[in-house]
């Protein structure tokens, strides 16, 4: 496994940690279809389903993880969501979309800023 993949997978565990933290239930995690992975699914106290899209940064590391999150990989994550929804049968369920912007510091201590319903 490369150096980036275990990197970008220890940011999703710090991601579900603080989700599940928080009351939220996990119900996928790299979940993948035609068009691109999910990297979170997550089912709040509400009962709305939040597709999360995690983001890790290093120390020193230029721009907001969130602008990453650019008007194309918006519309791959909601074609991904829809299949998503459509294969577990919640196509009327109350969805949002979510960013955890990770943030690995100096010493390796990860810190999670969760941007709730971040784009539509």
């Amino acid at each position: 496994m490369s150096r980036a993949r275990e990197s970008g997978d220890r940011g999703e565990r710090a991601a579900a940690e603080f989700l599940e933290g928080r009351g939220c239930e996990i119900l996928a995690a790299q979940w993948r279809c035609r068009y691109g992975e999910l990297d979170l699914v997550a089912r709040n106290r509400e009962g709305t389903i939040c597709f999360v899209e995690v983001k890790l940064r290093g120390a020193g590391a230029i721009g907001l993880p969130r602008e990453f999150v650019d008007g194309r990989k918006r519309e791959r994550l909601r074609r991904a969501a829809l299949t998503w929804l459509t294969e577990n049968d919640l196509d009327d369920a109350r969805a949002r979309f979510d960013v955890a912007e990770v943030y690995q510091g100096r010493d390796g201590a990860l810190r999670v800023n969760y941007l709730a319903d971040a784009f539509t």
